[in-house]
């Protein structure tokens, strides 16, 4: 398992700086996002360090289902299954990434408008 990355996120990982953590598994973990955008928005990350879904590599093809597989049980665990929710990456500058390590928005608890702003 790997715990590296010098980011925000590999920093929460590791447990050097406090999140609140809603679940966890050995290579995933989901936490409430500081600035949330709706009532629920939640963070679900790898713990390998992969900057973004375009620097993913075949060898990360497993990690990435569970990635998803994982942020629909959070949803679920959340309570967001019936009224429906939002799961979104964002990837470099012009897609809004700001930390960049790998990581799905679930975001819930309100209509999501399409196309987003």
């Amino acid at each position: 398992m790997t715990h590296g990355g010098d980011t925000i996120f590999g920093k929460i990982i590791r447990k050097e700086i406090p999140a609140q953590i809603v679940y966890e598994t050995e290579r995933v973990l989901a936490f409430r996002d500081i600035n949330p955008v709706a009532p629920t928005h939640i963070l679900v990350i790898p713990k390998k360090p992969i900057p973004s879904v375009a620097a993913a590599t075949a060898e990360d093809k497993e990690l990435l289902g569970e990635l998803l597989l994982e942020a629909a049980e959070v949803a679920r665990r959340e309570g967001l299954e019936e009224g429906g929710y939002r799961v979104v990456t964002n990837i470099g500058y012009n897609g809004g990434q700001t930390v960049f390590h790998l990581h799905l928005h679930i975001i819930g608890g309100r209509h999501c408008q399409w196309p987003p702003g």
